[in-house]
């Protein structure tokens, strides 16, 4: 269907992105009715045999919770496709497809798409973090910090804390209330707690046919498994070693979507799962691209698939790269951080300045 374009000789070419994604745009609704299908039945059917297997040993009902996970994983990446209206061509259908499946995620759609779409804006940007970001300081910032802050920073940084507790956290409390932004959109309020509304209709209705205890034994671990997958997708996605931050005085999008943006090669079974988020850079370079058609830029284009790639082996190294040092130009360990030489006449920042944070975005 897609051709390989001869013109492109390297993905630092920026003027040449447009050109090479336009191809990719358009969305094929029966294709994305399609992966609706593959993905809600089957999460659908694995939540009954779970509660079908509770009298048979839980064990059973844990083991199933993982493939559970993976679709639910997997509806969220449908429910981000719509947040870029890359699932279906009408705006209507992606939002409102969002909405629904919101509901099983315990994601507000119309709250997230706005936060993730500042994300999309400023990624790799010093002066503009705090929004759909990991929080990450320089060395500099946080050598400044007073000992009882950089034991915070320390702490949250810890992966008990960013891949156990904080999916508890984002999607059961912070997520329940978008704090920052009543007053600049009442429309993220509003969905926000319809979202809220709904998800307590459901989960009583739930209680009410299967009783307190089989609702949470079957759908806990399914929502907190994926939680902690769907953490560690984003994590993975800015937080590596060779990523890309910088001041607003030198940043560059492209830059920052190519550079600062991994490229997550996982195993087949998992890129499916994950609905080839992996291809992450490209995401960023070019967001209304639908997720199916992602592996198809890397095979027209091999010249990006070596850019930020990291195997999932590698991957679990970056676990431990929490600062950016402006003068190495990336991401260290606490540990390297005390071998790291200050650079003549450089200046400190000020970690999340007070400035405005809003960037334009389409609405």
């Amino acid at each position: 269907m897609y051709q390989r374009d001869p013109d492109v000789r390297t993905p630092l070419d920026f003027r040449t992105f447009a050109h090479i994604f336009a191809r990719y745009h358009e969305p094929d609704g029966a294709r994305g009715v399609l992966e609706l299908a593959i993905t809600a039945v089957p999460f659908v059917l694995l939540w009954i045999t779970m509660w079908a297997a509770l009298d048979a040993g839980y064990w059973i009902c844990l083991l199933l919770a993982v493939p559970a996970a993976g679709f639910l994983v997997r509806l969220f990446m449908i429910q981000h496709d719509c947040g870029h209206g890359a699932f279906f061509r009408h705006r209507q259908f992606n939002d409102w497809l969002g909405r629904i499946i919101g509901v099983l995620t315990l994601t507000p759609y119309d709250f997230w798409r706005r936060t993730h779409a500042f994300h999309h804006a400023s990624s790799g940007r010093l002066d503009r973090r705090g929004i759909g970001d990991i929080d990450t300081l320089t060395v500099r910032e946080f050598l400044a910090l007073p000992r009882w802050r950089q034991s915070l920073y320390r702490l949250y940084r810890h992966p008990i804390v960013m891949f156990g507790i904080g999916p508890v956290y984002v999607f059961f409390l912070r997520h329940r209330l978008p704090l920052g932004m009543m007053r600049s959109s009442w429309q993220s309020w509003l969905s926000t707690m319809a979202t809220n509304a709904a998800i307590a209709a459901v989960v009583a209705a739930m209680i009410w046919l299967l009783g307190v205890r089989a609702f949470l034994l079957v759908q806990l671990p399914i929502t907190v498994l994926a939680g902690s997958i769907g953490v560690w997708l984003f994590y993975i996605q800015h937080q590596f070693a060779d990523t890309y931050w910088a001041h607003d005085d030198g940043w560059s999008f492209h830059e920052a979507a190519l550079h600062g943006s991994s490229h997550y090669d996982l195993p087949a079974v998992l890129r499916w799962f994950t609905a080839n988020i992996g291809v992450h850079h490209v995401h960023h370079l070019c967001s209304k691209i639908p997720y199916y058609r992602l592996p198809q830029v890397l095979r027209d284009h091999p010249q990006f698939a070596a850019v930020g790639r990291l195997t999932l082996f590698q991957s679990f190294r970056c676990v431990r790269m929490v600062l950016w040092d402006e003068s190495r130009r990336r991401l260290v360990s606490f540990r390297e951080m005390h071998t790291i030489v200050p650079v003549a006449g450089s200046e400190m920042k000020t970690p999340y300045p007070r400035g405005p944070k809003c960037v334009q975005i389409d609405q």
